[in-house]
């Protein structure tokens, strides 16, 4: 039997006359991998073999005590999760840490990607370069059926792609711009004040 945070061993009720105690569902929910569960799925974890209407009572009640949360969901779908002082949505401190963790780019330094250190940043980095080698393809293909010439050309191959490339990512980079301030403000946002009515 595994030890509960301090908090729940406070609420639960810790009577033993139930074939389902509050405490086996909540230790099986802590154990589980899953953040969430429906209630047919605890049904499946629990023992012993217990009926929906069982697993249901004891979720309410620990609704009741504040140890359990739910987040009920169109056609009906309820999940349950265990409701974590320490956060506002149903995650618990571990999975809360793990998520404000760095990203592998953001730790990857320019001596780990020389002696090749860091393979989930190289690899995330390797992604991007064949995601934008993709997008340079695409435009290729568009600048050579209208005729147009590449915006950056030079003698040398290596200097030209660098140079398309870059322009390529300030083009990326101002359109997400523009695009999140049009998603966030309305296409008003996207306008100088000046041309603004009010």
């Amino acid at each position: 039997m595994s030890s509960l945070p301090e908090w729940i061993g406070d609420r639960i009720d810790v009577g033993l006359d139930k074939k389902l105690t509050q405490r086996h569902v909540v230790e099986t929910m802590i154990e589980s991998e899953r953040p969430f569960f429906s209630i047919r799925q605890l049904e499946a974890l629990v023992k012993p073999e217990v009926s929906n209407e069982t697993v249901r009572n004891r979720l309410d009640e620990l609704r009741e005590i504040d140890v359990v949360a739910a987040e009920t969901y169109p056609e009906s779908i309820t999940l349950y999760y265990v409701n974590y002082s320490q956060s506002d949505w149903p995650l618990s401190p571990e999975g809360k840490d793990a998520l404000e963790d760095d990203t592998p780019l953001e730790t990857l330094s320019a001596a780990d990607f020389l002696r090749l250190r860091n393979p989930a940043g190289i690899r995330t980095l390797v992604l991007a370069g064949f995601q934008l080698s993709l997008l340079l393809f695409c435009a290729g293909t568009v600048l050579m059926l209208f005729a147009v010439d590449a915006p950056v050309q030079n003698d040398h191959g290596l200097w030209e792609a660098a140079g398309n490339l870059l322009v390529t990512c300030v083009v990326l980079l101002l359109s997400e711009r523009i695009v999140r301030k049009v998603r966030h403000d309305g296409p008003r946002g996207v306008l100088p004040r000046r041309f603004v009515s009010k």
